[in-house]
């Protein structure tokens, strides 16, 4: 139980030590990026960028005040463990955002801060993101309302977006500083994309032969990698069969299929992304 509990209390350490160093991150892609040059991103944060451009207070103070209803509505809706690691990166992001704020810009070129404030934030809200907490409430809302409505959390995040972009074309900034919001947006997104599932594209496979052993035993030659035999039936011959599971990276998909052709042209190879693998030494395996 002891080891237990210490092992519990590192796993929490490390996760605050995550999302405050994500927060940190995140804030200095706006500060020095993206609020000088009146470039907004997306949720919470582009609402608080509008307000603060409004009533000429800071944008750390937004920050903090229009996630707290997101963050009790998360509190009620997920559990309490998600909702407090948000609320402490929130607060470290609100006062990130502060102390930086008083530093000056680090480039005055749109098409610069756009690109590099992007995937500054994205980077830092995507190791938020993979602890478990998140930096913008909205993303609480639409998990909620994903979960009652045929609408996923993806799109309704584009559609508050949106709604954001064009309530500052309006109102505060130009339509020039829009699209480049919309630019920034999307590059955020990708970072976080590829912060929270990693560089390398990982690749499920699944194929179905008369000859699993031969396949399977080549691949291993080949490849290294482990493979799974998950027993099946054939629907309309009733006879069993041996499907080969494996899990390889984008590189070596070429010569998996070059071999599957070889052996089995019929071979019926079924391929999915996947976005994380962890266990049965994978990370090991593939770095030989």
């Amino acid at each position: 139980m002891a080891i237990s509990k210490k092992k519990r209390v590192l796993n929490e350490t490390k996760q605050i030590i995550m999302i405050t160093i994500g927060a940190i991150i995140a804030a200095a892609g706006l500060e020095f990026f993206l609020v000088p040059n009146n470039i907004l991103d997306g949720g919470v944060i582009g609402l608080s960028i509008i307000a603060a451009e409004l009533t000429g207070l800071q944008m750390s103070i937004f920050l903090l005040i229009l996630n707290l209803p997101f963050l009790y509505i998360g509190y009620r809706k997920i559990g309490p463990k998600f909702t407090v690691h948000t609320l402490y990166g929130v607060i470290i992001l609100s006062a990130s955002t502060a102390y930086f704020h008083h530093f000056e810009r680090a480039t005055d070129d749109l098409f610069l801060a756009t690109v590099i404030g992007a995937v500054i934030l994205g980077t830092g809200v995507g190791l938020v993101i993979r602890t478990g907490g998140s930096l913008d409430g909205t993303e609480i809302i639409a998990i909620f309302v994903s979960k009652r409505r045929p609408v996923s959390v993806g799109q309704f995040i584009m559609i508050v977006n949106v709604f954001i972009f064009i309530l500052a074309a309006f109102l505060v900034f130009s339509w020039e500083t829009a699209m480049y919001s919309i630019i920034t947006y999307y590059i955020a997104y990708k970072m976080i994309d590829i912060v929270v599932e990693g560089m390398e594209e990982l690749k499920s496979v699944t194929i179905i032969s008369n000859v699993p052993e031969e396949i399977s035993d080549s691949l291993i030659k080949q490849l290294g990698r482990g493979m799974t035999y998950i027993q099946g039936q054939g629907v309309f011959t009733n006879e069993p069969k041996k499907i080969i599971y494996t899990i390889v990276t984008r590189i070596e998909l070429s010569t998996l299929r070059s071999v599957v052709a070889e052996i089995d042209p019929d071979a019926l190879v079924a391929i999915e992304n996947i976005a994380d693998v962890t266990g049965s030494n994978f990370d090991r395996v593939s770095s030989h």
